[in-house]
């Protein structure tokens, strides 16, 4: 079932009111499904499971760590290098835009980078999670991410008609390709608004990078508030330059 128009409208908040669940995982508080314990959180569990399966105990929340700085940044990349080609404008747009047919940089490979790029930030984020909370964010957001896609789909079907089937039937829907589908159409890539607008998953790499090291998931946790702070002061700022409707 596709989401919704108001769901569209206010899709960054319900996303947020997502990721928050994942990380408190109230329901915990009633079925105990996460145990007690200063790493009860995946990050905590996956290095236990590993020191067991005969990895040194620091080298195996190094290597978590590892993982998740990779992912986080990869994540970072995709949805940036989106950006670029398809602007922040639209990106933020609280409502449907079928402009054209985007089909440079990563929509050669995939027709969705951004809720690709948006899912791998969360599967980096969810190593600070308790177990039950980042298996519960990663499904839903998943889920409502289809949603999203689907009543996207369906304006762009109905608005650019055989322009946007061709591209469809070429391009794979989530799982990008190996080799690009369609030839650029020489559009031009601007960077520095689309690393502005992806400000807090470039945040979550840094602050992984940075203080990962040391080994303080809550540490962590408040630096990716922070990220978010700033992008909900960059959001409150491009809301009051934006023209009357």
């Amino acid at each position: 079932m596709k989401a919704s128009a108001f769901e569209f409208r206010i899709r960054f908040w319900i996303l947020l009111a997502l990721y928050t669940l994942g990380f408190t995982a109230p329901w915990d508080y009633a079925l105990h499904l996460d145990g007690a314990g200063p790493n009860t959180h995946v990050w905590g569990r996956l290095a236990i499971l590993l020191s067991r399966a005969g990895l040194n105990i620091d080298a195996a929340f190094n290597l978590v760590l590892a993982t998740g700085i990779l992912v986080a940044l990869a994540g970072a990349w995709l949805r940036t290098w989106a950006s670029a080609y398809l602007g922040p404008e639209v990106m933020r747009d609280r409502s449907l835009r079928g402009d054209g047919v985007v089909a440079d940089g990563p929509y050669r490979y995939v027709r969705n980078p951004l809720y690709l790029g948006l899912w791998l930030n969360l599967l980096a984020l969810a190593l600070l999670m308790p177990p039950s909370g980042a298996i519960f964010a990663l499904a839903l957001v998943a889920a409502f991410q289809l949603r999203l896609i689907l009543a996207e789909e369906a304006f762009l079907t109905a608005k650019l008609g055989d322009a946007y089937t061709a591209y469809c039937a070429r391009v794979p829907r989530s799982l990008p390709a190996l080799r690009p589908q369609i030839a650029p159409s020489g559009a031009r890539p601007h960077w520095a608004q689309a690393a502005l607008a992806e400000i807090f998953l470039w945040g979550v790499v840094v602050s992984y990078a940075a203080f990962g090291w040391r080994y303080d998931a809550h540490l962590l946790i408040q630096c990716v508030l922070v990220s978010l702070g700033a992008v909900l002061v960059s959001r409150g700022l491009s809301m009051q330059t934006q023209p009357a409707a």
